[in-house]
């Protein structure tokens, strides 16, 4: 068995590089992938409070990350100065978030690994951490399988959705928290900067000439997939011998001119 110490880890890096780019493909189509960021970061206050009270961690996270967007959200909303007023909203925060988090942990002494946050652990996962993250796709591929057409719909025409009577805000709400359970399901092993990476760089090179959101997905998870895998499987060779969750955020950032090369590639030929 110890030979295949590597399988639980591979079996993992491969449920997370197709969960979070299933993900980071429905909120790209709205114009929403920044909410992943701000989830990422507001998950902090949360589980140092699980485990100040000795819960689960992922528990907390969720339900802190939720509360960061959903207040994010509503901030906006009341905002009256455009896009950018909603920018700065998002990212004050995105900051508040994550300092209360940094704060809680020396005010309700207990021990947090930040670098374990931001970058993970993928050699050192455990069969409860691919649990969640299974848990976590199938929560995305219901609410693909619930709400395709209506996701197709808001993310072409918000307004003509709201026009029509789709439930805009209840359909963000759900992409809300199914964002928050994937960012803490693939956070524990991968950590916050993989997660972000994972669910914008594949969902950028599958969008390019996908010909419908339902390809897109699909190319977005292939992406994803041979990127974490390959990346942990090339981290782990003797030769190499490098941390898996950063090496696979580097090679995330080599598909940016890949995507730029396939907009530029369609734009000349439309």
């Amino acid at each position: 068995m110890e030979t295949l110490w590597w399988l639980l880890p591979l079996v993992l890096a491969l449920v997370i590089g197709g969960l979070c780019p299933l993900a980071g493909t429905l909120l790209l189509v709205q114009r929403r992938l920044f909410l992943a960021n701000l989830v990422s970061h507001a998950v902090l206050p949360g589980l140092a409070l699980a485990l100040a009270l000795r819960l689960d961690p992922g528990l907390g996270g969720v339900i802190s990350g939720l509360a960061g967007a959903l207040l994010a959200e509503r901030l906006s909303r009341g905002d009256r100065s455009g896009e950018g007023g909603d920018e700065a909203v998002l990212n004050t925060v995105l900051a508040g978030f994550l300092g209360l988090g940094v704060l809680l942990i020396p005010l309700l002494h207990i021990r947090v690994d930040l670098e374990a946050v931001l970058f993970g652990d993928l050699l050192a996962a455990a069969p409860a951490d691919l649990l969640r993250s299974l848990l976590a796709l199938v929560a995305v591929l219901l609410l693909l399988a619930w709400r395709y057409h209506h996701y197709v719909y808001l993310g072409v025409d918000p307004l003509g959705a709201a026009s029509a009577g789709l439930p805009v805000q209840r359909l963000r709400l759900l992409l809300t928290l199914v964002t928050a359970f994937t960012v803490v399901s693939a956070m524990t092993a991968v950590g916050v900067v993989l997660v972000i990476a994972l669910m914008g760089a594949p969902a950028l090179v599958a969008l390019a000439g996908a010909a419908s959101l339902r390809q897109a997905l699909g190319r977005s998870a292939l992406v994803g997939m041979g990127i974490s895998g390959g990346g942990f499987l090339l981290a782990i060779q003797p030769a190499v011998n490098l941390p898996p969750g950063p090496l696979i955020g580097v090679l995330c950032m080599g598909l940016l001119p890949l995507a730029s090369l396939q907009h530029r590639r369609l734009s000349a030929s439309g």
